[in-house]
């Protein structure tokens, strides 16, 4: 069986999503402070990693084995977020970590919707 077009759009824009988080980490501000030790700071880094490649395995849990599950729990961490993103805005402003997780948050909302609707209806099991 073919993999209907909406649920090929869900995963693409979801890796895509997910190549800019991993970017966004990757320009993210290293340098310690009093309140962010070095040691801190590496363990949000790996954190980060794991937790992208972890979000990495649920987009092909829902893509390829249909399962219907992941694609709450990224709805969920696309939730999550944004609640964080607009925490980080209200703090630092607009920098190139923030902006590049804004589009990366709109390109997951996009690949959710789709995952909703057309064709992708009726592909994921319970």
């Amino acid at each position: 069986m073919s993999v209907p077009r909406n649920v090929q759009r869900f995963e693409a824009l979801l890796y895509a999503s997910l190549m800019l988080d991993a970017l966004s980490v990757a320009v993210q501000d290293r340098t310690p402070t009093v309140e962010m030790t070095e040691q801190m700071i590496m363990t949000a880094t790996l954190l980060a990693g794991g937790m992208i490649l972890l979000l990495v395995y649920f987009v092909r849990l829902a893509a390829h084995w249909r399962k219907n599950w992941p694609r709450w729990v990224l709805a969920a961490a696309l939730v999550l977020s944004v609640i964080s993103l607009g925490q980080i805005l209200g703090e630092r402003g607009l920098e190139l970590d923030s902006a590049i997780e804004i589009v990366s948050c709109v390109l997951t909302a996009f690949g959710l919707y789709f995952s909703f609707t057309g064709d992708a209806q009726g592909w994921f099991n319970a």
